[in-house]
């Protein structure tokens, strides 16, 4: 699977994607309108922020609670349960008479659940595509959450003008049910991946079973740490650029959206497998040039040119589905989604923090500079090949699986059970 057009004729791809978008939308919405909302209440910066990125850290509540659901739980009703809960407590946060703590009280559960929906989309995203598929479909999903932000952002704004706060929560709690709809219509019936139930100890034991292993473990730490630290830096956009800051993040949109497209679609499968590590220091590398302070259209390009590393999580993300069973894999997705949510947070906190003991470019500086170190220690074990025959598989085999589960001889350089490029 090559082509765009061969991706939207994949039976199922084109609902999963409406409800993806949908998702991303009333997030992005929802999150603007109770962070504006909770601020003109309060006067208080940091509640307002835990408003809007105190979902992403709840996260970490649901990966070790609530992840083993993502595989034990049939994924139709599942995304349209979540959707529907997800539109009903938007709409309740829209209440006149709620409390602000009540309000960020919901958000934060929501938070927790939204890892399950998370790990449930994207598992079946890899089962309703074809191995060599999944790197076009996972890039354009990407693609479409980077735009429905950009453009989530503008409505979003624009609705605050027109209905308020309050009436703009209740556009995302519509969005949220327009994602349950579509779930529930377009998607067929399919059974669980896994036949037990779902339970915290079974969460806590998948986790387990998943880090266990270390060419796994390797792989999250990729697709965690340096991107976080990123996702650190950009925090500090506004900071640093007040008048330009929504023009830096453009710039870095175009960056992510350009290098999903290049790797999703144009780079040949015997290179990307190589290019992990270089996407990663490149991801960090030119940030550490806002050291100089520079002018807007050096940072512009700066930006832009360093945000095309983002692209090296679809390179970890297609080696972290080789190294899964299938049985396993909405769970591995769910805790790579959950665990680099979480880590944005923990970032975006810790660059705030060393902005407030030093400036803007120094905290960017310092967290570029954190990202391409941890980056090179763990280039060994990013690179091809890397633990082929180390650790035990969750199954307790040292090779990797298909995603038929049956054990295969690791192939240098290309994915296993998939033709090569």
């Amino acid at each position: 699977m090559r082509t765009y057009r061969e991706l939207f004729r994949t039976k199922e791809f084109t609902p999963l994607f409406l409800t993806s978008a949908a998702n991303v939308a009333a997030q992005t919405v929802s999150g603007l309108a109770l962070g504006t909302l909770v601020f003109t209440a309060t006067g208080s910066p940091l509640l307002s922020a835990l408003a809007m990125f105190g979902p992403s850290l709840a996260q970490v509540i649901g990966a070790t609670t609530l992840l083993s659901a993502a595989d034990r739980l049939p994924p139709r009703a599942t995304l349209t349960v979540v959707g529907s809960v997800f539109a009903v407590g938007t709409a309740v946060t829209a209440l006149p008479a709620l409390p602000i703590g009540a309000a960020l009280a919901i958000v934060l559960g929501l938070g927790v659940v939204s890892a399950l929906g998370g790990g449930v989309r994207l598992g079946l995203l890899n089962e309703i595509l074809s191995p060599e598929g999944y790197l076009l479909g996972r890039s354009t999903i990407n693609m479409s959450s980077g735009l429905m932000q950009i453009g989530g952002y503008a409505t979003g704004g624009l609705l605050l003008t027109v209905l308020s706060p309050r009436g703009t929560l209740l556009t995302g709690a519509a969005l949220y049910l327009t994602a349950a709809v579509v779930a529930r219509l377009g998607l067929r019936k399919r059974p669980p991946r896994a036949a037990d139930r779902p339970s915290i100890s079974a969460t806590w034991r998948g986790n387990g079973l998943l880090w266990a292993s270390p060419p796994r473990r390797w792989v999250f730490l990729g697709l965690w740490v340096p991107n976080g630290l990123v996702v650190g830096c950009e925090s500090l956009y506004v900071s640093y650029a007040p008048q330009h800051a929504g023009i830096l993040f453009a710039a870095g949109a175009a960056g992510m959206l350009t290098g999903d497209i290049l790797i999703g679609r144009f780079v040949p499968r015997r290179w990307r497998t190589h290019l992990a590590v270089p996407m990663l220091l490149l991801l960090a590398v030119p940030h550490l040039f806002f050291v100089l302070g520079p002018p807007l259209p050096l940072a512009l390009a700066a930006v832009m040119i360093a945000t095309v590393g983002y692209g090296a999580s679809l390179v970890l993300q297609e080696r972290l589905m080789e190294l899964t069973p299938q049985e396993l894999s909405g769970h591995a997705l769910g805790l790579h989604s959950a665990g680099m949510m979480a880590m944005q947070g923990v970032c975006a906190l810790l660059a705030g923090a060393v902005a407030e003991l030093t400036s803007p470019a120094t905290g960017i500086t310092v967290l570029a500079a954190a990202s391409a170190t941890v980056t090179l220690v763990l280039t060994r074990g990013l690179r091809p090949g890397a633990g082929a025959g180390v650790g035990a598989d969750v199954a307790g085999s040292d090779v990797p699986r298909t995603r038929a589960g049956d054990a295969v001889a690791p192939s240098p350089g290309s994915p296993v059970g998939t033709d090569a490029a």
